[in-house]
């Protein structure tokens, strides 16, 4: 696996970065009994927002998982790209 691991990333780079964004992204869940329907992570009654939001009151990843070992690294890295995908497809109209 290890092997198959780094063909993809030294010869086929685009792809790897495509697959790891994919992997990324299935750690985010929308269910409609669950926490509202409002996105979280792995499942668990953990919304995205909570993550972006002590990330913009500064706290560092570190910080975040020491007090709330239930997440994962790649949990507040699949909610940065979930938000950044989300706020890319977001269009702002204004009124005249």
């Amino acid at each position: 696996m290890e092997s198959l691991f780094c063909y993809f990333y030294i010869t086929k780079p685009f792809l790897m970065d495509a697959l790891m964004t994919e992997i990324l992204l299935k750690r985010i869940v929308i269910r409609p009994g669950l926490m509202g329907g409002r996105p979280v992570v792995r499942g668990l009654r953990f919304p995205v927002v909570d993550i972006l939001e002590m990330l913009a009151n500064g706290m560092t990843n570190e910080e975040i998982l020491e007090q709330h070992p239930v997440l994962e690294a790649e949990d507040i890295q699949a909610s940065l790209l979930y938000a950044s995908r989300h706020m890319n497809r977001t269009r702002v109209i204004h009124a005249a």
